[in-house]
């Protein structure tokens, strides 16, 4: 799973195995009418741990040597296996688990694993309806794809993506009409790193194998790390930890960082695989060490190769942060993702692989460009969109409530910066064309990124043309300005880097996942430095409010070898909304300083908010007291005055609403973000406004890369 996604999404992050695991590709073997435990591993071979019951099976392990008896078969990559293609090629069924809203990065790892020889299965997770829908779009493309017709919440380490193995496994031994030979499953955060056609070669080479990583020698380490020997339980999207329990009698424990096992047990009624079912059902993890010990108990424990066909990027210092506490009792991993650095490790041919993970377009989309070039040669010069990316955030039929109340605030407030930039650049003297009035809710909202810098939202909106009295649906492009600045004269202090406000940290990825800042009165804001290599030095961090309040000061031990700090200092809420600084200072002189916006908030749980909860969320906190401690002295040591005139104001401030309120957003909302163009979707009565297909930035504009077509005669996409 992947750290957001753990959880809520996880972002996006999901029941993807990250605690360690990687995927696997399964196998396929025909099963009779009467299915027993080792001859209903139907269609598959895979990658995952194990559980060993002792003296059952054919591969018997020694109380000495827990891998005793493993496969360890002598499976090698060769470059040139593409040309040994079979007479008889495997055919692939793909399962694909997705979550989250990452749609474009989707259809581009599709379109680089498909071929119309082979299956795909997806199953988006219950609460990412947006991605569904895009889903059942591509499945009505084509006939070797389709959508679950179920739907599970997964989350990290839980038992729900067991069950989602198992069922996608059963669905698919119940689809007669689609012959496959193996199982591979994959995530969004999946890329191909070799061909469909090398993949195919490899497999039909070795069809009678099983491809599954175990863990190693250690049992008992594996044991503590994956928790066991703990008892879980699933509920309300998390895992609990109920207490400790004790491994069955007679099982000594091996696994693996993989999932898939599943077709080996679906139907089987043995009591080995009833037990482990009931056993892994309270179980942290569970969907990485099951298949292993069903299969590695079975007669076919033989058909084992200890090499899942994967490449993960571990990074222990960085993935082992305890970042799925909120979603589960206990500490996990999560792997991090691939940036161009790491582009040699795919060509490494020390083992076989064929894939690798992770890979999210918002952090580096430049490597997985590296990927599909390398894969299938470069797009043609000239072609549009191939540096820029596109994920969407907000989508009308998600509904509104789907949104918090600072970002239907922020959203309404860029919609208005745009139409006010229509209105200033495009329309003439006494001419309405390009003038507008805002109509209801935005329709859509997207990130938007070129060369893999954030580029700030686009705001699909409707608005009515004052000249002709009709409804028009725009997009707005909304720019940050640069909030970062060096402080002048420069000081002699070089280390910092950059300096940042934000929520939502991502410590292992080191960036912000809230991208744009955007925040309110109520949120717990997170500074972050980023810092070159140095001395030892310590700064002193001043957070400053809107009318000159020092809110907070600490100092930060900065190390030699530190690249990045961060920390959230323990405001009292609410945070007074406005322009606020935060100052690094080296011995009290000024190093740089960085500002956010606390926007004020015109809805309140989706609706327009009253006046009276306006005041309670906007005149800061009670007493102007973010602190138990004051740290009033220190205005004068850096020259910032506290004026009553601004106190004042902010005061009257806090008492607006309605067009008011939307009037001292507005202004805010332009000091720190640039309306940078505007285009219409369709038909427009402004004569100078753009179409947004034809844009370079725009939302609708051309997507090569991710963009879905028809089948090509060699029977890929790309």
């Amino acid at each position: 799973m992947d750290s957001k996604q753990a959880n809520t999404t996880r972002g996006s992050t999901f029941p993807n195995s990250e605690s360690g695991a990687p995927s696997s590709a399964v196998q396929r073997y025909t099963h009779t009418a009467h299915l027993s435990l080792f001859d209903s591993f139907v269609r598959g071979h895979i990658v995952t741990g194990f559980f060993k019951l002792l003296g059952d099976g054919s591969c018997d392990l020694g109380p000495q040597d827990s891998r005793r008896g493993k496969a360890n078969k002598n499976v090698q990559w060769d470059e040139d296996s593409v040309e040994y293609l079979s007479a008889n090629p495997v055919r692939i069924a793909f399962v694909l688990v997705v979550h989250g809203r990452a749609s474009r990065q989707l259809q581009r790892m599709f379109k680089a694993i498909y071929h119309r020889d082979h299956f795909y299965y997806i199953h988006v997770d219950q609460r990412s309806n947006y991605l569904h829908r895009q889903v059942v779009q591509v499945a009505r493309q084509y006939d070797n794809v389709r959508v679950t017709p179920w739907r599970r919440a997964t989350i990290w380490g839980g038992a729900s993506l067991l069950s989602t193995y198992l069922q996608s496994m059963r669905d698919l031994l119940e689809m007669t009409d689609w012959p496959w030979d193996f199982f591979i499953n994959l995530s969004a955060a999946d890329y191909p790193i070799r061909t469909n056609d090398q993949l195919v070669a490899f497999l039909s080479r070795y069809r009678d194998m099983n491809f599954l990583k175990s863990h190693g020698r250690d049992n008992a380490r594996f044991i503590r790390k994956q928790g066991l020997d703990r008892l879980f339980l699933e509920c309300d999207a998390h895992m609990w930890r109920l207490g400790d329990r004790r491994i069955p009698e007679g099982i000594a424990v091996d696994g693996g960082s993989d999932k898939k096992i599943v077709e080996y047990v679906t139907f089987s009624t043995d009591d080995l695989v009833t037990k482990m079912k009931q056993f892994y059902s309270y179980t942290l993890l569970p969907a990485e060490s099951f298949f292993h010990t069903v299969l590695e108990n079975s007669p076919h424990c033989d058909t084992m190769v200890d090499n899942n066909l994967r490449i993960t990027n571990w990074n222990r210092k960085l993935g082992c942060k305890c970042q799925y506490k909120h979603i589960v009792d206990w500490c996990g991993c999560s792997p991090n993702d691939f940036k161009p650095q790491d582009f040699h490790r795919f060509q490494q041919t020390a083992r076989p692989t064929f894939f690798a993970r992770k890979f999210e377009a918002v952090v580096n989309q430049e490597v997985i460009a590296q990927l599909d070039y390398y894969l299938y040669g470069n797009y043609p010069a000239g072609t549009p969109g191939l540096r820029s990316y596109w994920e969407n955030v907000y989508d009308e039929p998600d509904g509104t409530h789907s949104l918090s109340d600072v970002t239907l605030t922020l959203y309404h407030s860029f919609a208005r910066l745009g139409l006010r930039r229509a209105e200033a650049s495009l329309h003439a003297e006494d001419d309405n064309s390009c003038r507008y009035y805002p109509m209801g809710h935005p329709a859509s909202v997207h990130l938007y990124f070129l060369a893999d810098r954030f580029q700030g939202f686009l705001i699909k909106h409707h608005a009515t043309n004052l000249a002709v009295s009709k409804l028009e649906t725009l997009e707005t492009w909304v720019m940050p300005k640069k909030v970062f600045k060096v402080a002048s004269p420069p000081s002699d202090f070089g280390r910092l880097q950059f300096s940042e406000v934000g929520t939502d940290w991502d410590a292992k990825e080191r960036l912000f996942r809230n991208f744009g800042g955007l925040l309110g009165p109520m949120d717990e804001p997170v500074g972050m430095q980023k810092w070159g290599k140095g001395p030892n030095v310590t700064v002193t961090v001043v957070w400053v409010d809107p009318v000159n309040i020092i809110a907070a000061t600490y100092d930060i031990l900065i190390e030699s070898t530190a690249e990045f700090t961060h920390y959230k200092p323990p405001l009292n809420l609410p945070l007074r909304p406005g322009v606020w600084t935060v100052k690094i200072l080296h011995h009290w002189v000024p190093v740089a300083e960085s500002k956010f916006l606390v926007a004020p908030l015109t809805f309140s749980n989706r609706q327009p908010i009253k006046p009276e909860e306006a005041l309670r969320l906007h005149n800061g906190p009670p007493r102007s007291a973010y602190m138990e401690q004051s740290f009033h002295s220190l205005n004068p040591v850096l020259s910032l005055p506290v004026s009553a005139t601004q106190v004042e104001q902010a005061r009257r401030n806090a008492a607006s609403a309605g067009a008011a309120l939307e009037r001292w957003l507005d202004s805010l909302v332009g000091g720190v973000w640039t309306a940078m163009d505007v285009c219409a979707t369709g038909p427009s009565a402004c004569p100078v406004m753009q179409t947004c297909s034809q844009t370079a930035w725009s939302s609708f504009s051309p997507d090569p890369k991710s963009e879905l077509g028809a089948v090509k005669p060699d029977g890929r996409l790309r």
